[in-house]
């Protein structure tokens, strides 16, 4: 969070990159989203911590996991909320972003959940506006939040503080156009994993040099040897088709099928942000496994969202019902 690199997050004013928050950063969040799960369980999920406060969705890409997860987020927070499609905004009238944003911010909001399919675009916006600004994905970039809900629910799952010291983790296929794959190699190798990224050639970026990563092709010699086998999405809109021979040889190179999952380590954790395209990245079978976290990830992603919020606009306020 910016204003707060590797320090705590209760001082910081946004949210940005996940390599501001460091070791100690990304930690915090988890421990505080730990007080946000139980308050999901509860028969009225919703605490007054953030009553009186304004959070605005900015999403100018299409979204349904990650802007319902933050809209969510902020309700069980007592926040009011707004949202803003830039198909039925002035942007299509020809309104600068800055124009917008900037109008935005003089209603008085306290924070601005931004999406945007240009890199860059959510520190611009922190440079224009008072409220807080929390990166909800920046081109093939960044997703600081995704990586934050992904460390807490493989920390959940393994169930132990030191969860990630020594943890293999293999990241799985476009790696090239995926901001989830930048945020989590961050964050996974900031808390003690050894990350693998396994890709043909075409779906890896052009340089990987100063990535605290290894580099396969092969995913057969990786899948038994890895504690958590993070499956991307192959991202059809941004033309990946058109960097393989075909989306069949892709599945029969890179996909976790039915045949894969007899490689998998008996207590290997299977991972996706999702959208899931069935029988491409994943067997729908195999999406299914008791060791599928694939849904966990989008429950533990409200609350993770909750504690962003929480420590960026609320820090110190009551916590109960």
């Amino acid at each position: 969070m910016t204003g707060s690199v590797n320090g705590p997050v209760t001082t910081a004013r946004h949210l940005l990159s996940i390599a501001d928050l460091g070791r100690d950063g990304i930690e915090e969040v988890m421990r505080v989203a730990d007080s946000f799960v139980e308050v999901g369980q509860r028969a009225i999920p919703k605490v007054p911590a953030l009553r009186g406060k304004t959070v605005v969705s900015l999403f100018c890409e299409d979204s349904t996991r990650t802007r319902l997860s933050f809209e969510t987020a902020a309700r069980r927070l007592s926040a009011d909320t707004m949202n803003f499609s830039a198909s039925s905004s002035s942007l299509s009238k020809g309104e600068s972003l800055r124009d917008t944003v900037e109008t935005i911010d003089a209603m008085g909001v306290h924070a601005l959940v931004v999406r945007h399919p240009s890199a860059g675009v959510p520190w611009q916006v922190a440079s224009w506006v008072s409220a807080s600004v929390i990166n909800a994905g920046d081109g093939w970039h960044e997703h600081p939040t995704q990586a934050l809900l992904d460390c807490y629910t493989i920390r959940q799952s393994v169930g132990s503080d030191r969860a990630f010291e020594g943890l293999r983790v293999a990241i799985v296929g476009d790696v090239k156009h995926s901001r989830v794959a930048r945020s989590n190699i961050v964050a996974f190798s900031t808390l003690g994993a050894e990350v693998t990224v396994v890709a043909p050639p075409t779906l890896l970026p052009p340089s990987l040099a100063g990535w605290p990563v290894v580099v396969s092709h092969d995913l057969d010699t990786v899948l038994p040897k890895s504690d958590v086998v993070y499956l991307l999405r192959l991202q059809s809109e941004r033309a990946t088709e058109s960097l393989l021979p075909s989306v069949r040889e892709y599945t029969a190179g890179y996909g976790l099928t039915r045949a894969r999952g007899r490689l998998l380590a008996e207590r290997a954790l299977v991972m996706h942000p999702g959208p899931m395209n069935r029988g491409v990245e994943i067997a729908a079978e195999l999406a299914a496994l008791p060791n599928s976290l694939v849904t966990r990830q989008v429950a533990n992603g409200v609350a993770v969202r909750m504690a962003v919020l929480f420590l960026l606009l609320g820090s110190g306020a009551d916590l109960g019902a």
